[in-house]
């Protein structure tokens, strides 16, 4: 589901493909074997991503993901990295080994690409998620799944307007992404104040929260901070209380950790884009194309958020997360 502008909720393709979920996992892989899943043939399956070790946010989106592929008998091969001329090379590798398709996350579609031409022209299909929904469609892949990013920070710039911010410090924690920096420019589009954006080492939590309390003490006009991450938020929250600042916190994402802040106010409101859902229709819908050449989306992206979540809609979410489903 995703939220509109007025606050009505709506119930679109996404959340109808995960109705037919009959196997889930929160915490191991695909089935194997003929009894598991679909009677269909065996599948081979790789998912590669931009993500960083150990990156929670991309443990949902994996738990989808092996969801769909136990329920449509697939074997998962999930490999990712930060580097995107690594993250390239795990694509080639899943074009060396002959896979059956390729979910992938285009955070560099400069970069990514040439690569995912090279495995559609190989015969083999791919469904692009997560980053790069604006410009996916050059790569050749057959659909894309995610949140329109800029679109995302329209949701974040005018909630901060209804929140009274004035000066807001929109923190990206990579350089280079394209989903990152459209969520800052979707913020300055529609913020009234000023929107000022700041690079800072997000595998590094404790430079990150460094580099964002400097640049706070260098001008003490920011009354909003905007992290696009979900533990970043975490962590500027806890550095934010530990200084008595009273400037507004945001965030992107969604986790349990956040929840405790969320329904006490120390974080104002967080984005969800559904990552489980990302994950289980990147690898549903390829199991689709292969079987009767299905494709969802005819071209446009599929969106999968933004949902904005407050106190005022916690409760009604929180289980997911909890489930490890969200």
């Amino acid at each position: 589901m995703f939220r509109t502008r007025s606050g009505r909720v709506l119930v679109g393709v996404a959340a109808v493909a995960l109705a037919t979920v009959t196997a889930c996992s929160s915490s191991g892989g695909a089935q194997s074997g003929p009894e598991a899943g679909a009677g269909t043939e065996r599948l081979t399956i790789a998912m590669v991503t931009h993500a960083p070790e150990g990156d929670a946010f991309f443990d949902v989106i994996r738990t989808g993901a092996e969801a769909a592929a136990a329920k449509d008998n697939v074997e998962l091969k999930y490999s990712s990295s930060g580097d995107i001329p690594t993250q390239a090379s795990f694509v080639q590798n899943a074009i060396d080994s002959k896979v059956d398709g390729i979910a992938v996350t285009l955070p560099d579609p400069d970069a990514l690409s040439p690569v995912v031409q090279k495995a559609v022209a190989a015969g083999i299909p791919v469904i692009a998620f997560n980053a790069g929904d604006r410009r996916w469609q050059e790569s050749g892949a057959l659909s894309f799944y995610g949140e329109p990013e800029v679109l995302a920070g329209e949701f974040a710039g005018t909630k901060l307007n209804i929140l009274g911010a004035k000066h807001v410090l929109c923190v990206l924690q990579a350089q280079g992404q394209i989903q990152l920096e459209d969520r800052c420019q979707g913020i300055e589009s529609k913020f009234a104040g000023t929107t000022e954006k700041l690079y800072a080492q997000g595998t590094d939590l404790p430079q990150f929260v460094s580099t964002v309390s400097a640049k706070m003490q260098q001008d003490p006009s920011i009354d909003a901070v905007v992290t696009l991450g979900p533990q970043l938020g975490v962590a500027m929250a806890q550095s934010l209380k530990a200084s008595g600042s009273q400037a507004k916190l945001v965030t992107y994402a969604f986790n349990q950790d956040l929840m405790p802040l969320l329904a006490d106010g120390s974080v104002s409101f967080t984005i969800d884009q559904q990552p489980y859902l990302q994950g289980y229709l990147s690898i549903d819908s390829l199991w689709l194309y292969k079987q009767n050449k299905s494709v969802i989306g005819a071209q446009l992206s599929v969106p999968t958020g933004p949902v904005v979540i407050d106190q005022s809609n916690l409760a009604d979410v929180q289980q997911g997360v909890k489930d490890g489903i969200r």
